[in-house]
């Protein structure tokens, strides 16, 4: 079996993440979804992902997050011959930059 083949996935959970309209009702909904463990997880990858893209270095990534090498070499395997997904958040945060919500 090749791994890039992805299974099917189930598209409510992803429709679902879509009808969320604040940060609160965001981080309600994925402290409900999601382990204690599991947030960190995905808070720590992303936090990587934000390092990595702003060119910083393994060390100082591992020393600021407290990631794993295989986590950081996970994260930039993911921008740099992912789906683009980082790369479509990364954008669309910077067009927000300076436009503070009122919802946290």
């Amino acid at each position: 079996m090749k791994k890039n083949i992805r299974k099917p996935r189930n598209m409510d959970m992803y429709k679902a993440i879509l009808t969320l309209e604040t940060m609160d009702e965001c981080i309600n909904f994925f402290d409900d979804l999601c382990s204690v463990t599991e947030l960190k997880a995905m808070e720590q990858r992303f936090q990587v992902a934000v390092l990595l893209n702003k060119g910083m270095i393994y060390n100082d990534i591992l020393e600021q997050t407290g990631a794993s090498s295989a986590t950081i070499s996970r994260v930039n395997r993911s921008l740099q011959f992912g789906a683009n997904g980082y790369e479509v958040v990364f954008d669309r945060l910077e067009k927000n930059k300076g436009k503070d919500s009122d919802d946290q």
